[in-house]
């Protein structure tokens, strides 16, 4: 039919495990929680080094006239790290 749309099907596929198998290993939401929980904590204390990093070189830096390089990859390592705990306290 010429003004019929086709729709693209999605392959299926078959060795990707389904969550109603049977099968499937149990996960223990637990173990995750707990693991997600440690995670944070090594990231924050990371996060905190690095912000005191970061402002022990502001403060050395007339940052009016220069913004040093390691500067600005700290603040880039900061917001990864920042995002990567927003996303494991979410869950």
């Amino acid at each position: 039919m010429p003004g019929a749309q086709v729709r693209a099907q999605r392959p299926q596929n078959p060795q990707q495990p389904k969550e109603d198998d049977p099968n499937a290993p149990k996960i223990d939401p637990k173990l995750i929680l707990e693991a997600n929980q440690k995670e944070i904590k090594k990231n924050v204390e990371k996060l905190y080094d690095l912000a005191s990093e970061l402002k022990a070189e502001v403060e050395k830096t007339n940052s009016v006239h220069v913004l040093s390089i390691a500067m600005l990859r700290k603040t880039d390592e900061i917001e990864k790290l920042a995002k990567e705990i927003r996303s494991r306290a979410k869950g």
